[in-house]
């Protein structure tokens, strides 16, 4: 079974190695995709593509912001470098001045240090790769602990919207019942109101009948409840079953409001009105909850 996880999270993880340190934070709130927003000092943009690649490993959808520092306390330190290939050039270019000129070579080791650039003093380069490898593990290790976060979330919302679906099964089952009831006890009300009038005259079952007919054609919700009562039934095994369904309990919400409006639109009984307002009530709180479902 997949985890069914929140959108809102947030991770932080520190790796380090030698003199550097690497820390990443991550938090993410619900979006509709998956936008990524990643803040990483100059040193390390040449990184940016595979930060990107990794953490699409752990998020598909929300707005995710990703906050990277970079220490080295040895950066800075300066080095002796040496060119021998330079440096065996000035030597034999010493070498035939002195030949060509007939003079004594007095070309010490000394001498050739000093010449341009062969003994050069440089800032020692940061390695690339070792920092790619410590960026990498610090996004994992961050992003390991966004999920959990999500997972965590995800979890609660879970509960709460399964409380509420359950509620509106009892809601979907009040009017199931109730809705005949409704139809019979217009026919004795339309019955009685026609014997008043008529009194002893004859009474017209035929066209009570017909009557009734009506009415009951334009208040059944049978289909409607059918339709609630199978979308609530989707989104709950959904939720069971986890995954990445944000979408798709958006769609099924939609669904349930549209047979909800129908449904209230359709009776004139209080008590239907009554509980077809708490469906509409209700599906409105799921759909604000599962907007933050990825």
């Amino acid at each position: 079974m997949k985890m069914l996880k929140s959108m809102t999270g947030f991770g932080r993880f520190e790796a380090s190695e030698g003199d550097r340190k690497v820390t990443v934070e991550i938090k993410s709130v619900n979006h509709r995709y998956l936008e990524l927003g990643i803040k990483v000092p100059k040193k390390l943009n040449f990184l940016e593509g595979d930060i990107r690649n990794e953490l699409k490993k752990y998020v598909e959808r929300g707005k995710v912001d990703v906050f990277i520092t970079y220490e080295n306390q040895g950066e800075g330190n300066e080095c002796v470098r040496y060119n021998p290939t330079l440096a065996r050039e000035y030597f034999e270019c010493y070498a035939r001045i002195s030949e060509d000129l007939g003079i004594e070579n007095d070309v010490r080791t000394s001498y050739i240090m000093r010449s341009p650039d062969v003994i050069t003093i440089e800032n020692e380069a940061d390695d690339e790769e070792i920092i790619k490898s410590l960026v990498i593990k610090a996004i994992d290790g961050a992003a390991e602990r966004l999920v959990e976060t999500r997972i965590a979330e995800g979890e609660r919302l879970k509960t709460d919207l399964i409380k509420k679906l359950d509620g509106m099964v009892l809601n979907v089952q009040f009017i199931t019942e109730k809705s005949p009831i409704i139809v019979e006890e217009y026919k004795e009300k339309i019955t009685t109101r026609i014997h008043e009038l008529l009194e002893e005259t004859q009474i017209d079952e035929a066209r009570i009948a017909q009557e009734v007919t009506m009415f009951a054609d334009k208040v059944c919700v049978d289909e409607e409840l059918v339709r609630l009562d199978s979308h609530i039934k989707a989104m709950k095994e959904a939720l069971i079953n986890g995954g990445t369904i944000g979408r798709r309990l958006d769609f099924i919400a939609q669904e349930m409001n549209r047979e909800a409006n129908t449904t209230l639109s359709k009776t004139s009984d209080q008590e239907i009105s009554d509980k077809a307002i708490e469906l509409k009530t209700d599906i409105e709180k799921v759909r604000e909850q599962i907007q933050n479902i990825e």
